[in-house]
């Protein structure tokens, strides 16, 4: 196994803690909202064995930067490719769980010629339906709440959060840890407003509101994976499966018993599929022209 080294780089002068290990081709991993680059931790190791794996906390996330600002899927978006570009990289296998899907679709969008494979995980932009849970933090006062439930009173209390939580479907294990440990990290004041401005650039008190459905077929050359928790509450996996029926040649594959966080239910299976994925696939080489020719053509 490769050692992961925690580092840090200056963009733009904001701080933006990564993840790095292995040698080999590029794989960047991109993690949820609320999330950090340690949701990759079960999964990184394996994956540096035949990949250089980046796997940065995202601004306004974790260890990075929480400035005032754009947190826009484009602005992300920008953000990946001056990370990967600053480090030397040219191109990559660009991987996204939830928000970070979302993130990893809006870089294929903007950047085609650097990614050479897409790997959705339980991803955002496919649809409307999402959890109570992200719908309620884009309403007016979330803050406040947000303020309550991050702050002393949450620590002292977590096991009243989680009874709670698993009543609005989210069970013990990865689900309920994940969505715990995410409003636990909204203590600071910068990292809720990180949140919210987050929640609110992609979702209403209707769901989501920015769709990557209508852009699908612009992919259509794009080796592109997708994994999917049959019972993930967050976003429900009828979403992986529409996407897959709109993009010819992806791959779609569904964990039985997994949620929100199929990496981090199933590591090993995790690995197994997305090492076989990029086994079986010839990267990408498109260029912005490739995408004028789709949007000329209009299919």
């Amino acid at each position: 196994m490769s050692a992961v080294a925690s580092e840090e780089i200056a963009l733009h002068g904001h701080r933006v803690r990564f993840h790095r290990a292995g040698d080999g081709p590029l794989l960047v991993l991109l993690h949820g909202i609320a999330s950090t680059a340690d949701t990759w931790s079960p999964v990184v190791e394996a994956l540096a064995a035949r990949h250089t794996v980046i796997a940065p906390d995202l601004l306004g996330h974790g260890d990075s930067a929480k400035p005032r600002g754009d947190y826009s899927l484009g602005a992300y978006a920008s953000g990946v490719r001056d990370l990967i570009a600053a480090l030397g990289y040219d191109r990559a296998t660009v991987a996204g769980h939830s928000l970070g899907g979302g993130i990893a679709m809006q870089f294929a969008y903007q950047f085609p010629e650097r990614v050479e494979r897409l790997v959705l995980i339980s991803s955002g932009g496919l649809g409307r339906e999402v959890h109570l849970i992200l719908r309620a933090a884009t309403l007016p006062g979330s803050e406040l709440v947000l303020a309550l439930l991050g702050g002393a009173w949450l620590r002292a209390t977590g096991g009243a959060l989680a009874g709670a939580l698993a009543r609005v479907g989210l069970k013990k294990g990865e689900d309920l840890a994940g969505v715990t440990g995410g409003i636990g990290s909204l203590a600071d004041a910068g990292a809720r407003g990180a949140f919210v401005h987050t929640a609110r650039a992609a979702i209403d008190a209707r769901g989501q509101r920015v769709s990557a459905t209508d852009r699908l077929y612009l992919a259509a050359d794009l080796p592109t994976l997708i994994v999917w928790g049959e019972r993930d509450p967050i976003i429900p996996v009828a979403h992986g499966r529409d996407a897959h029926a709109a993009m010819p040649g992806s791959r779609l594959e569904v964990f039985a018993g997994a949620g929100h966080f199929p990496h981090r239910d199933a590591p090993a299976r995790f690995v197994s599929i997305l090492e076989d994925f990029v086994r079986t696939t010839e990267p990408a080489a498109l260029a912005e022209s490739d995408l004028t020719a789709r949007l000329r053509a209009g299919a």
